[in-house]
């Protein structure tokens, strides 16, 4: 941005500002007219017919070059925004950013700010479900329900964003959709201590997480840097590493003084039942959300190099692969289908907007790069609606993640996460969960782990179960 002093004016739709850099340059009609008074977060004044109604002569303002090459006014906004980017294979970071401008505040909103993640925590509690014996097909009524629930003051009568529900859903169509009344009644369904226990492994301290039904909303304050590194376990298939952003360190003669170690996921090293990490060690890891308590040691080089330090496998693959499935179809049919202008099949990921549009988020990946993005005020004031929709995940935080994501995957081929053994493809009949029988016009294919596949056919006809092992990193759509 530039601070000009308006030269002239010329009629109503073609201004000339002047620049010290640059001198008299034109802005016209289009570069203006997107500018309305101010009335509410949700609400403009009326759309201006004449460039007098926006600036007058003698105004300092701001211009702007847009991406055609032409010049417009700008303004610098209130609305603040984080993006931080890891490698989850090492937890090396490959973008952060803070804020809008560090020279107008040093504030750190990816290291710093506490922020409710909203429907983007939801993976974690469908995760959890995963672990305790749900399946993609389970089926769960998305229905009105009223909890009195001690740990929360008063009735709570939570709602889908939509103000609708829609009976019984599989949650697999829950998770896509972000059904708020289904991701409650699964939580209740499986326990909040085993949904606790089993999300600690995240890298998540669950001293600082909501211990009621909240948290299946994302009701917790967590920032973004914590986010990518439970993220990041989605994307290396089941490992937590530790996200650091200091490789090395050298004097001005070039003497290297330190190397960053870090925890680096090996796929290999691990035996066919791996060896979960210790709860305590992971809370060790988490207890301060300090950069100091996650960044990677850096050890004195002039020591003999020790082995790779590799990262604790701390969820099965099979419950990584399966709960990527549901985050894959979140971009393919759901919340986040704006990304498929990325043109790629490797993606997944959730969108998250909090009550009151307070905070919108986009968490996303695939097997090589982890991007969690954040739009919010730093007053926790509402984004609020314009014509276009609520500022919700999918409309103010997605678009950033994508502008990202199109430079960073540049001429990188698709990544997925290999499938593990222990997954099978069966026939159902989507609307009950249960196996299909061979004239059921609506069957699809569902994935499961060999020991979850269901049992019973709720339709008369002869059975025509078709169990599968495939190769490919994505589940079969409807067949027919």
């Amino acid at each position: 941005n530039s601070i000009i002093n308006i030269h002239s004016l010329i009629m109503s739709f073609f201004n000339y500002v002047y620049l010290s850099d640059y001198g008299e340059v034109e802005v016209d009609w289009e570069g203006l007219e997107w500018a309305r008074k101010y009335i509410t977060e949700s609400r403009r004044g009326g759309k201006p017919e004449l460039a007098e109604e926006i600036v007058k002569t003698g105004d300092i303002i701001r211009v702007i070059k847009t991406e055609t090459e032409k010049w417009a006014l700008s303004q610098i906004p209130e609305v603040e925004g984080a993006l931080v980017s890891l490698n989850p294979n090492d937890g090396s970071t490959l973008a952060l950013v803070g804020g809008f401008d560090f020279f107008r505040n040093k504030f750190n909103r990816v290291t710093q700010a506490k922020r409710q993640p909203g429907s983007g925590f939801k993976p974690f509690i469908y995760s959890a479900a995963i672990a305790a014996g749900k399946t993609a097909a389970t089926i769960i009524n998305d229905a009105p329900i009223v909890f009195d629930d001690p740990g929360i003051e008063a009735e709570w009568r939570p709602e889908n964003y939509s103000k609708k529900s829609y009976g019984p859903t599989r949650i697999r169509v829950a998770l896509t959709h972000s059904r708020n009344l289904v991701s409650i009644r699964l939580l209740h369904a499986i326990g909040v201590p085993i949904a606790l226990e089993h999300i600690q492994k995240f890298g998540f301290d669950i001293s600082q997480l909501a211990q009621n039904l909240s948290l299946s909303l994302g009701s917790a304050e967590i920032t973004p840097w914590q986010l990518a590194r439970a993220y990041s376990v989605f994307a290396n298939g089941g490992f937590l590493i530790d996200p650091y952003y200091i490789n090395q360190i050298k004097t001005y003669d070039d003497e290297m003084i330190f190397q960053a170690t870090p925890l680096t996921v090996c796929s290999d090293c691990i035996s066919e039942k791996p060896e979960l990490a210790e709860d305590n060690e992971i809370e060790e890891q988490t207890k301060n959300d300090d950069i100091a308590s996650i960044e990677t040691e850096i050890m004195d080089v002039s020591e003999t190099e020790s082995e790779p330090i590799y990262a604790p496998h701390v969820v099965d693959a099979q419950n990584i692969w399966i709960t990527n499935s549901m985050t894959q179809d979140v971009i393919k049919h759901g919340t986040g289908r704006r990304a498929l202008q990325l043109e790629r099949n490797d993606l997944a990921g959730k969108t998250g907007t909090t009550n009151d549009l307070h905070d919108a988020w986009f968490s996303g990946f695939n097997s090589e790069i982890v991007a969690i993005t954040w739009v919010g005020f730093d007053k926790f004031t509402p984004l609020g609606r314009s014509t276009r929709g609520a500022e919700t995940g999918s409309s103010a935080a997605l678009p950033m993640w994508i502008d990202y994501m199109k430079v960073a995957l540049e001429d990188l081929p698709e990544s997925f996460m290999e499938r593990p053994k222990g997954l099978v493809n069966a026939r159902i009949d989507p609307d009950t969960g249960q196996l299909a029988s061979a004239d059921n016009p609506k069957a699809i294919f569902e994935v499961f782990r060999d020991e979850n596949v269901p049992t019973s056919i709720q339709e008369k006809g002869t059975p025509d179960v078709f169990l599968q092992e495939t190769e490919s990193g994505s589940i079969p759509e409807q067949l027919f």
